[in-house]
């Protein structure tokens, strides 16, 4: 007979860090990419399963999204707060842009010395299409009610008065981004220093600026705060039932591609 170790319900168990992973682009959408809706459930679960002595924000993000960056960090600021829990951001290869936004989310950044983080800025891209269709002998026909519905439309001319109203909604995306960091980092960053002009800076040049706290990663950075014996439990999106069984390719394939050119504009 084997004997059975005795069952003692208040027995006192090593401290919990829950993991949340924030790895990709942030977009609307059901492709993979980090966006408020998939991350809901799972930094809920974060915050509330398992009485943790905090959440860790591993991020890899080169951004995307100014909104839902906003609504994801904006949920785990309402959590911490509510659960009264410490948040603590871990950098792997980037957290620029969107990505950084996501990482103000924590009471303290971490970061690899390779790292990079920053780009506090606002970036729109497209591509002007109009000799081309005209080549092709293709007209572009385009009918509105209201004078300012059609706007940088790829297929005509470009139109100085679409390039200020478009220049106006990124300097307000520009202003509420700043603000975000601002808030969080506060007297952390160095006075008369524009921090905001898009820059990006490796691990310890990010620690000089105010961007991050110190060089270390998830696990012995957890262990010097909670003790040898921290446990963890990661969380992250979940992908649906078709995305599992990869029945979804092309839309996946297109995502991907998108991300990797999100990346190789850090050289990553």
């Amino acid at each position: 007979m084997t004997a059975m170790t005795p069952f003692i319900p208040f027995l006192k168990k090593p401290p919990l860090v829950n993991v949340i992973r924030l790895s990709g682009t942030i977009a609307t959408g059901t492709r993979g990419q980090l966006n408020d809706a998939s991350l809901a459930p799972s930094i809920e679960r974060a915050f509330r399963k398992g009485r943790p002595k905090a959440v860790a924000l591993v991020i890899n993000s080169p951004g995307g999204s100014p909104v839902q960056s906003n609504l994801i960090t904006a949920r785990i600021r309402r959590l911490a707060i509510e659960n009264n829990l410490p948040v603590y951001a871990f950098v792997e290869d980037v957290a620029a842009s969107g990505g950084y936004w996501l990482a103000t989310a924590a009471d303290e950044i971490y970061a690899d010395e390779c790292s990079i983080l920053g780009s506090i800025g606002v970036i729109s891209a497209s591509f002007g299409l109009t000799g081309l269709i005209e080549k092709l002998g293709v007209e572009r026909r385009v009918y509105t009610a209201g004078k300012s519905k059609s706007m940088l439309d790829p297929f005509q001319a470009e139109k100085p008065a679409d390039v200020k109203r478009l220049k106006a909604l990124q300097e307000d995306i520009h202003a509420a981004f700043k603000a975000q960091v601002k808030s969080r980092r506060g007297d952390k960053l160095p006075e008369g220093e524009d921090l905001f002009t898009g820059d990006i800076w490796l691990g310890r040049a990010a620690i000089e600026k105010g961007l991050a706290d110190r060089i270390g990663h998830v696990v012995p950075t957890m262990k010097e705060k909670f003790g040898d014996k921290v446990r963890f439990r990661i969380y992250g999106p979940r992908r649906n039932l078709i995305g599992r069984f990869g029945l979804s390719f092309a839309a996946n394939s297109l995502a991907a591609l998108e991300e990797r050119a999100e990346y190789a504009r850090f050289g990553l």
